[in-house]
């Protein structure tokens, strides 16, 4: 058995997404399991180079973790022909630039989405790094959820026949900083600075939605800013010119016929359902409704025949009458199973198919999502290509 070490630039793992789910969850992890296995007698060794900003909180990111490469000059590290990978955590509004320049050096390209401020420059990167001949994904975490994965399961099994409708359910509340610290930094409510929840989710609905149910063919969406003031980490006040909430309402193109799906995604709702997220989807034969981790179930022929009738209290549990599906397999960490798909994508040339194309539907529908809102129509997606 050979053991093949890969020098990985991860650029924004000081970040909290970059940290817990791509550094520690992901890379260390695979690490911890003594490397990943390409299955041909080699073993892949990721060694990560730390990149970022800030010296002092690489340096202990680092220490904390027994690493010993970190830097803060990325184009040094872009420099190295020892470093063959270049990962990208960093806010949106500094994505682009980094990207460019990491194809550019002729690195293999693996980032968080959106992977630009717009769809054009989404496209321009996903040429660039078709010219140069590179590897490139784009995380697409959600797919790998085990509740997506087993209605990924039912999908294919044909368990709901023709497929009408998906309704989405997404969001928590984001303290606003004042009296209790917030959630999320404070750049994802600035606009100026890349954020918003109309271009940190609409992409990953529209994965979602292509991989399971069809390509999306119209978009018609009203985003607003529900919270208009918040506090900084320094708890400071400043004025959140981004949309915090965004309510959608989708066109898909199905292998059945059309479907229409209905997407809520708020920072500013308080959570009255089994999980952060929940999608349900009817179909003629079945309906299901899945979550980070669970799924449950209610077929044509268990289905109950309620009555509407306001005058008496329901004498029933309506969530009782579903079926949870069991696991039946082990799930790993979504990003890390991503990760190693792509690693393998790179150094075993196992087929791979979320690069920077796809990546920009995702832009594309979050600049569509966003027009809609600002002029109120509803607005064709239309494919797009290299």
């Amino acid at each position: 058995m050979t053991r093949k070490t890969v020098r990985i630039a991860m650029n924004g793992v000081t970040g909290r997404m970059g940290h817990r789910q791509h550094l520690v969850r992901s890379i260390l992890a695979i690490r911890a399991q003594g490397g990943l296995d390409l299955g041909d007698g080699d073993v892949l060794w990721p060694e990560p180079v730390l990149v970022g900003r800030r010296e002092h909180a690489l340096r202990a990111l680092a220490e904390q973790h027994g690493l010993e490469h970190f830097s803060t000059d990325v184009d040094a590290v872009l420099a190295d022909p020892t470093v063959e990978l270049y990962f990208d955590a960093q806010v949106t509004s500094a994505r682009e630039e980094a990207l460019k320049k990491a194809i550019a050096a002729g690195k293999h390209i693996y980032t968080e989405k959106p992977t630009a401020t717009g769809l054009a420059g989404a496209l321009e990167l996903a040429r660039l790094a078709h010219e140069k001949g590179v590897r490139h994904g784009v995380v697409q975490d959600k797919l790998f959820l085990p509740g997506l994965r087993k209605l990924k399961r039912l999908v294919d099994v044909g368990f709901f026949g023709r497929i009408l409708s998906v309704r989405g359910e997404f969001g928590y509340w984001v303290f606003e900083g004042d009296w209790q610290s917030a959630q999320r930094p404070s750049w994802n409510y600035r606009a100026e600075d890349g954020g918003g929840i109309v271009v940190d989710m609409f992409p990953h609905w529209e994965y979602v939605m292509h991989e399971l149910f069809g390509r999306v063919t119209s978009v018609q969406a009203v985003a607003t800013t529900h919270i208009p003031q918040r506090f900084d980490e320094n708890g400071k006040p400043y004025d959140a010119t981004a949309d915090d909430a965004a309510y959608g309402i989708f066109e898909l193109d199905g292998p059945q016929g059309p479907v229409i799906a209905q997407i809520n995604s708020s920072w500013a709702v308080r959570v009255n359902r089994d999980e952060l997220v929940e999608f349900q989807v009817d179909g003629t034969e079945g309906s299901a409704v899945a979550g980070l981790r669970n799924c449950r179930v209610q077929h044509r022929a268990t289905t109950p025949k309620p009555v509407w009738n306001p005058d008496l209290p329901a004498a029933y549990s309506f969530r009782d009458q579903w079926q949870e599906l069991p696991d039946n397999e082990e799930f790993d960490n979504g990003f890390k199973a991503q990760w190693e798909l792509f690693l393998r994508h790179v150094y075993a040339d196992a087929p791979y198919h979320w690069d920077l194309l796809a990546g920009a539907r995702g832009v594309q529908l979050a600049e569509l999502g966003l027009k809609s809102s600002a002029e109120g129509v509803r607005l064709d997606v239309p494919e797009i290509q290299l």
